[in-house]
């Protein structure tokens, strides 16, 4: 599964202090640990307000490549400000995101046209957020069907059914489950993705709900999902699973993070 580590974020109120003080170190810290641990993108939110948003991820775009290779997953709801961000990054990524409502797709489509860039498209229009999974499914067609227009290629595309806490709604994971079954028969060569924390919101015991949603999100077939690399517990499943599914030869890698103290419920230090 590809990883998006999740971690600098100025929605979470310790980065946003890093954020406000402007402390590079620290961020930057963040990104080296979340390659580290195997993060395959690192996600990058203002989490501002929106007049502070473009120059708060121009920083944090620029402290994040001083530190680390790895490709960024610039995030913002505004496809006005993730259009200014594209030209600052030293190589392709991901776009998060879009969406069919308020024409975002039809501004951030031609824009990766033609090049190696992806983009997280979420399942909403100008009716917002579908109930049911059998709505979702038609956005996602939808979403498709303009890519194709615009000459996107589905393997460009992460669609995101839009996983909502469970906390608010306890019938989230069955919808969700019930969209990515029903996304997957639109075509073999889009990603699908989720944002994994957005399931325990609001509740106890996060870490636990989290490990148990990755479980069946990998045996879903899940392609990317936004997390964060540094939860041992997370790094844990992601282990596991990967033995289950017959991804870890021998379960060579569980085994040999296993010896290593790697995995079990030590709290890591990022």
């Amino acid at each position: 599964m590809i990883i998006i580590g999740e971690k600098i974020n100025g929605s979470i109120p310790g980065i946003k202090q890093y954020i406000t003080t402007q402390n590079n170190r620290r961020i930057r810290e963040l990104a080296i640990r979340q390659t580290e641990a195997g993060a395959d993108y690192l996600d990058i939110c203002a989490g501002t307000a929106a007049a502070h948003e473009a120059g708060t991820l121009k920083w944090l775009i620029a402290q994040v490549q001083d530190a680390v290779d790895t490709p960024l997953c610039i995030d913002s709801p505004d496809a006005e400000v993730l259009e200014k961000m594209l030209t600052l990054t030293k190589k392709p990524g991901l776009l998060n995101s879009a969406a069919l409502e308020k024409g975002k797709c039809d501004l951030l489509f031609p824009l990766i046209s033609d090049t190696q860039w992806q983009i997280i498209v979420q399942t909403t229009d100008d009716d917002g957020v579908p109930e049911d999974a059998e709505n979702r499914i038609k956005i996602a067609d939808a979403i498709l069907d303009k890519a194709a227009r615009y000459g996107v290629k589905p393997e460009q595309i992460h669609i995101d059914p839009l996983l909502t806490a469970i906390s608010a709604n306890n019938q989230s994971m069955v919808v969700f489950t019930e969209a990515v079954r029903g996304i997957r028969k639109l075509s073999s060569k889009l990603k699908i993705t989720a944002a994994i924390s957005n399931l325990s919101f609001g509740m106890p015991l996060r870490q636990v709900i989290n490990q148990h949603f990755y479980a069946v999100a990998a045996f879903l077939g899940l392609d990317s999902a936004i997390l964060d690399p540094c939860s041992r517990e997370l790094y844990t499943s992601r282990l596991v699973m990967d033995a289950l599914l017959g991804r870890d030869r021998l379960c060579r890698r569980f085994t040999n993070a296993y010896r290593k103290g790697m995995t079990g419920r030590k709290k890591p230090d990022c």
